[in-house]
């Protein structure tokens, strides 16, 4: 009997021969074709690692196997690269800067136009690669895809707004002038979350500036980079530009030392834990780098008495349960005013039971894909049985269904010394507690280490300027529950991180200022 198509492996030769044919190939190949022009999606996944325009292996021949966080069967494996690794594709992009530098930002704009366009053409089947390593359900890596090649259309057109300045001279025979220049190669640690988006919104600033780029991507969701970066070659992108180093758990750490550590990398951006965060700003202070943080966040959604209690409700879904609660912008404390706490409750309860399906996020009709893993489990497991340990009451949800999947849930009762309320959640948990007064409502919403988002629903326009002002956060949204967009600027206040990603104010961070002063005029 002749083997069907679809069942029979092979290792693609020529330019494909680092593609891995594996059951992954078999199921998504098998979703739905591609549409006409794109790419189908097994031809985006890569088993070696990218330095210098080429799939390299680690230099011990060490791999590491990448799971499918929904069924747990294994997709692949792609190199376990360490410090030597690291170090040969700083060198390599370091040499690759001397030139970029020199381009004109027309040219990176065109590169830059390509690459994202490229993108756009090949999204729906870079989903499939993205729901089958990360489990969010594929409408949701589909935005993602849009997300992502948003940011290299915007940094397209951003590298040519970099200007400078003639600053007015005090004295006669002087002219004054500001330039901004390329700070050169730029370390890069992306999360798993949004393996493509945070790799474009970063990767993407730093090409519009001129700098090169090294990148290591989360261990769980290396396959997005790894096709990103085949992308970018078939755009134009000049060998020793983007640089994607994969590596394990095991070796991350040595990896992102070299990243801190080298004195040939000047820029360092992470996006991540504030622990994390905080390790990695102390091993840049040896060479007094650059650095980007994005870290954790706490985010208040506060739904004051004049709201609408139905589009709260519907911004709630959106701020809380999207990528099943994983993301560092996700409302973490639901303050509802006391006068419509209950009726809030009701609606959000009965919203979450009706119109969220838990399944892989291949399957039809899945809005929630499964945690990253068993890890990610047990926290959000913790969280909700101190809670409930401490008066609060399950609306519903609130358990583990198997596997790395957990219910989305509703806690009434919630109390700010209980977890669920002063941790990160990271998962599908939203608990819900009371306040009074505005005064009260801002002060606890403030009463945190964290910065990143804040939401408030309001109808009184007073109200939303002040609330808006008195937040203690980067990003605010004003009856809106999703509110990221590539056009504006994304970065926290206090722990959640240091400067800005996106909008025009991203680019800045990959230039360096100079004066100049021309003198015997």
């Amino acid at each position: 009997m002749k083997m069907p198509a679809f069942a029979a492996a092979k290792i693609f030769r020529s330019a494909s021969r680092h593609r891995l044919y594996s059951t992954f190939h078999k199921i998504m190949d098998n979703l739905a074709p591609p549409k006409a022009g794109a790419r189908a999606a097994s031809s985006f996944v890569f088993d070696k690692a990218f330095v210098n325009g080429e799939w390299v292996a680690a230099s011990s021949g060490k791999t590491f196997e990448v799971v499918n966080p929904a069924n747990g069967k294994v997709i692949g494996s792609v190199p376990d690269m360490d410090a030597a690794d690291t170090e040969k594709a700083v060198q390599v992009a370091y040499k690759a800067f001397q030139s970029w530098k020199e381009t004109t930002a027309k040219e990176r704009a065109a590169l830059l136009k390509r690459w994202g366009e490229l993108v756009h053409e090949n999204k729906e089947e870079l989903a499939k690669l993205l729901t089958s390593e990360m489990g969010k359900p594929l409408a949701e890596s589909v935005g993602e895809l849009n997300y992502g090649a948003g940011f290299l259309e915007l940094f397209a057109e951003e590298a040519k707004r970099v200007e400078g300045d003639i600053i007015q001279t005090p004295i006669k025979t002087r002219r004054l002038l500001v330039l901004k220049q390329p700070i050169g190669v730029s370390g890069m640690i992306t999360p798993w979350n949004f393996p493509n988006a945070m790799i474009t919104r970063k990767a993407g600033a730093a090409i519009a500036a001129g700098c090169t780029v090294v990148l290591k991507p989360a261990e769980d969701t290396p396959y997005s980079a790894l096709a990103l970066c085949d992308l970018a070659k078939q755009a134009g992108i000049p060998a020793g530009v983007l640089n994607v180093v994969t590596s394990s758990r095991d070796n991350a750490s040595q990896v992102g030392k070299v990243l801190c550590k080298s004195p040939l990398v000047t820029k360092l951006s992470f996006t991540g834990s504030t622990f994390v965060g905080k390790l990695l700003l102390e091993q840049c202070a040896s060479t007094v780098k650059k650095v980007s943080l994005e870290l954790g966040g706490n985010a208040p959604f506060i739904v004051f008495p004049s709201a609408d209690v139905d589009a709260a409700v519907l911004g709630a879904m959106g701020a809380k349960f999207r990528c099943s609660g994983q993301t560092c912008v996700c409302a973490n404390r639901f303050y509802i005013h006391e006068s419509i706490y209950d009726e809030f409750v009701q609606k959000f309860g009965a919203t979450v039971e009706k119109e969220l399906r838990m399944g892989d996020g291949t399957a039809p009709g899945t809005t929630q894909g499964p945690l990253i893993n068993k890890k990610a489990v047990e926290k959000i497991e913790a969280q909700v049985q101190d809670a409930v340990g401490k008066g609060a009451k399950i609306v519903c949800g609130g358990k583990s269904t198997g596997g790395n999947f957990f219910e989305p849930t509703v806690l009434t009762g919630v109390t700010d010394d209980m977890r669920c309320a002063k941790e990160e959640n990271f998962g599908p948990i939203a608990g819900v507690i009371k306040f009074k007064t505005e005064d009260e409502v801002v002060a606890l919403a403030n009463a945190t280490s964290s910065g990143l988002a804040g939401y408030f629903y309001s109808r009184d326009l007073g109200q939303i300027w002040r609330v808006a002002e008195r937040l203690e956060t980067g990003l605010v949204g004003v009856n809106e529950g999703v509110i990221s967009v590539p056009d504006a600027p994304f970065g926290g206040w206090k722990e959640s991180g240091l400067g800005r990603e996106g909008g025009r104010y991203g680019i800045d961070e990959y230039l360096e200022i100079k004066y100049v002063c021309m003198g015997g005029l």
